[in-house]
């Protein structure tokens, strides 16, 4: 379906200059101005792996296709058809084994193994997901060494500095996901480790939970963290024993204490996500040849060892034909849908021969079992152009039709294509549609068609981030199983020769809607009132989302990669029950984010408040004669007496909260050949007895800084304490302006730092209030303008990580994605 076939409206959209410059920057190639040249690029790489006399006839079928909606996942739209080895293949599942290095006696590869394998992957484009469970606890006794293992915990944190050093493929880093098993002895420091600001940047991490957990919570039982490695001396002294199975049981603890610990970690942090594994293994089409331990980073694809995803989502808002009632009543054509699904399904198909894979093992495990990925994109701005709301029953069974229909054109299209190229190998009909599969609830005839002609791809459907691909090639459309996150931002993005652009970012169906009910075209700025069916991520209950979800997973034979985001106050009591209700719903899997204090309390802060100076008494030494450069001269010796001061209240945050403390710097007039005078800062003390476990080392470096002001080189002092940092994250004081006059927070990589920020900034404002400064203007730091908290973020932003585009802490998981809150930013995906 190319743009002139599109329905009326649709074709009518100019392109959003975001969408044309993401296009030209993430996924054109040399010479290429336009999608048809892009596509051209993708539908004859596929076509390559056909039959020589079928080839032109299938490079003609996928590039409708293409045109039509059906496109591939990152990856594949980026790299299909060129020459530079990258990986077709989104993301992996990693094997980690307990060994150091080598295999270990399952034939695992060992830890500096997995960290090779999975370099290289990364390396190649691919993210990579990883179940540590095999690892011993800490504790466990190292027969090799004679020594006491470090746990799982510790290599994670490897791990995740060989993810943040390796660029892969096209300069996107690696996403990671981190898996441990609700009973591994380990398992609380797992649970908390991303409450430490900082650790684990590059990982997702969650908690692989299963049904005997969840009922030991609910009926209020102990629950026993084991593993085979033999203990250490001290832990069996303290009671570590080993059961009739040969685990060995490192602590017990009720149930519900450990549910309470995930709980209130998820709730603070959005960290761990759960994954509950027994509903992954029973619904597996292959449970009888595979076991699945982890998924890959954003969650939607349960995988085994060298397990891999291969993702092409289809734009829905394409088969919405009179959106909005424009024309006639709205309808979603399923009859067109279905052809797109089977040539989508074929198409995938061939990604796995055409893919360069960075590992032979990931070759091989595909080879085998051919799973592959038809999805969807678009379905929050497809209900909302059928006058649907998405968090209502009219919407989620509209929903559900949708993906009834793309489970079955996709299956019967992969059992044709078992008839015309053969099963994968390790199909057995018998284990394959065996009760409780996925595959055992499909309709009847299709059944029938499996066991007789076999199927192609052991697994065919997931919903999964969609990221860019629906920035760049759905006009905006919302992502994923998404509803719309907003109808319209700004977004301020920096150019490659460090300047900052400025884009108004509109919500695909918004625009439609305003084309067709407002003057003009869709690029005026009419405003327009929505009506209810208008439902934005944030404007619904927790619930809607949840509800979404159990609506279409029954007919996604992997899972849906979804976030389910809160308001801060939602209620503790009603947030863990939506983690029962997933599970009890039959989910794989819930990731859940709240904006909290924790997560960023700058974006609940006010403006530092200043205290009024505290002039004391003149000085009553002589005069001092000024020398060339009366500033950085050195002064032997304080003078007598009293000195102008200033008391400074700074208020900065850190992981720990709101953190407040007073300085006192005092001032030396200094006479300038001119006949102005100045103040010089000389000294600077700390009130005792304020700050606790931090009064020692304050009060040290004011001492150190009172030397190198009377020495002549407090600035370059001041300098290097703007350059220390920490292992307790970033710390969050004053603000900056944006080039379009906006402020976003600053943060600094330590207390010593925002510290030394903060005394650079009372110099400069002395300075500059008495019009005497010796620093040319350019030099002095930026004074912090008087902002409402209001002005601090966008109405719509939430707390979150560090964004790097535009610095706030704002960059949030938003369906598998880094997404920024603040400025629009979207960042890597999984």
């Amino acid at each position: 379906m190319k743009r002139d076939t599109l329905p009326k409206t649709q074709a009518r959209l100019a392109v959003q200059p975001i969408s044309r410059d993401v296009l030209a920057e993430k996924y054109y190639k040399a010479g290429e101005t336009s999608l048809d040249q892009l596509y051209g690029r993708v539908a004859r790489a596929l076509a390559s792996v056909e039959a020589p006399k079928l080839r032109a006839e299938w490079e003609q079928k996928f590039l409708s296709n293409l045109h039509a909606g059906a496109i591939g996942a990152g990856r594949i739209m980026s790299a299909a058809g060129t020459d530079i080895q990258a990986t077709l293949i989104n993301c992996f599942v990693q094997p980690v084994g307990d060994a150091i290095q080598g295999t270990d006696d399952e034939g695992y590869p060992g830890i500096y193994e997995a960290l090779r394998e999975a370099a290289e992957t990364m390396r190649r484009g691919g993210g990579v997901g990883y179940d540590f469970s095999r690892i011993r606890p800490k504790g466990a006794y190292v027969k090799g060494t004679a020594s006491m293992a470090s746990g799982p915990c510790s290599y994670m944190n490897v791990f995740d500095q060989s993810c943040s050093t390796v660029e892969s493929a096209g300069a996107r880093r690696g996403a990671q996901m981190g898996v441990l098993r609700i009973d591994h002895p380990d398992v609380l420091e797992f649970i908390t480790a991303k409450r430490t600001p900082g650790r684990w940047n590059n990982f997702n991490v969650s908690v692989g939970v299963t049904d005997a957990f969840m009922h030991a919570v609910r009926d209020g039982t102990s629950w026993e963290l084991v593993h085979k490695a033999l203990p250490g001396t001290k832990l069996i002294e303290q009671g570590a024993k080993q059961r009739a199975d040969g685990q060995w049981v490192y602590q017990s603890l009720p149930a519900r204490e450990l549910w309470e610990t995930i709980m209130k970690s998820t709730y603070d942090f959005a960290e761990p996500g759960i994954l509950f594994l027994d509903q992954i293994r029973q619904d597996n089409n292959l449970n009888y040849c595979e076991r699945i331990e982890a998924t890959n980073p954003c969650g939607e694809q349960p995988l085994p060892p060298y397990g891999c995803c291969d993702l092409g989502p289809i734009i829905l808002t394409n088969f919405v034909r009179h959106p909005f009632g424009d024309g006639g009543e709205p309808a979603f054509d399923f009859e067109e849908f279905d052809k797109v699904v089977a040539v989508q399904t074929r198409a995938l198909d061939n990604v796995l021969d055409v893919t360069f894979w960075p590992l032979e093992q990931q070759r091989a495990e595909s080879a085998a079992k051919r799973r592959i990925g038809v999805g969807f994109t678009g379905l929050g701005n497809a209900l909302t152009m059928l006058k649907l709301r998405y968090d209502q029953p009219a919407g989620r069974d509209m929903a559900t039709a949708i993906a009834r229909r793309m489970r079955d054109a996709a299956y019967r299209a992969s059992v044709a294509l078992a008839q015309e190229k053969g099963a994968f190998p390790k199909f057995n009909a018998e284990g394959y549609l065996a009760p409780g599969t996925f595959a055992s609830r499909l309709p009847e005839d299709i059944q029938a068609s499996i066991r007789k002609h076999g199927i192609r791809n052991s697994h065919l459907l997931s919903i999964a981030p969609t990221g860019t691909v629906s920035l760049a090639f759905a006009d905006n459309a919302s992502n994923g199983i998404e509803p719309a996150f907003s109808w319209a931002y700004t977004r301020n993005k920096r150019e490659a020769d460090g300047s900052r652009s400025q884009y108004t970012v509109e919500d695909h169906s918004y625009r439609l809607y305003k084309s067709i009910h407002a003057t003009g075209d869709a690029s005026d700025s009419n405003v327009v009132t929505l009506p209810d069916y208008f439902v934005s991520a944030l404007e619904m209950t927790a619930a809607g989302h949840v509800d979404m979800m159990q609506a279409v997973q029954p007919f996604i034979d992997t899972s849906i990669s979804k976030t389910v985001n809160i308001p801060e106050d939602y209620p503790y009591e009603d947030f863990k029950d939506l983690y029962r209700q997933a599970w009890e719903a039959g989910l794989k899997g819930l990731a859940t984010y709240r904006p909290n204090s924790i997560l960023g309390a700058v974006l609940e802060a006010t403006p530092v408040a200043k205290e009024a100076s505290k002039p004391e008494a003149p000085v009553t030494a002589a005069p001092v004669q000024a020398p060339v450069d009366p500033m950085r001269s050195v002064i032997e010796k304080r003078p007598a007496g009293g000195l102008p001061a200033v008391t400074e209240k700074i208020e900065y945050w850190t992981s720990e909260g709101q953190q407040r403390l007073y300085l006192i710097v005092s001032f030396l007039p200094v006479a300038l050949p001119e006949g102005r005078s100045v103040d010089r800062a000389i000294e600077f003390f700390m009130p005792v007895g304020q700050s606790g476990e931090s009064q020692q080392w304050i009060t040290a470096t004011m001492r150190m800084l009172s030397l190198a002001a009377r020495g002549g080189f407090l600035e370059r002092a001041l300098s290097d304490m703007r350059k220390v940092s920490w292992d307790r994250g970033p710390v969050r004081l004053g603000t900056y302006e944006k080039p379009d006059g906006t402020h976003v927070p600053l943060w600094h990589d330590s207390e010593v730092a925002a510290i030394g920020y903060a005394i650079e900034n009372l110099i400069a404002r002395r300075a500059l209030a008495a019009q005497g400064s010796l620093f040319d203007s350019e030099e002095l730091p930026a004074t912090e303008p008087k902002l409402e908290a209001a002005a601090l973020v966008s109405p719509t932003a939430m707390a979150g990580k560090k964004c790097t585009e535009c610095g706030a802490h704002a960059m949030i998981r938003k369906d598998g994605c880094d997404y920024c809150t603040q400025c629009g930013f979207l960042g890597s995906c999984g």
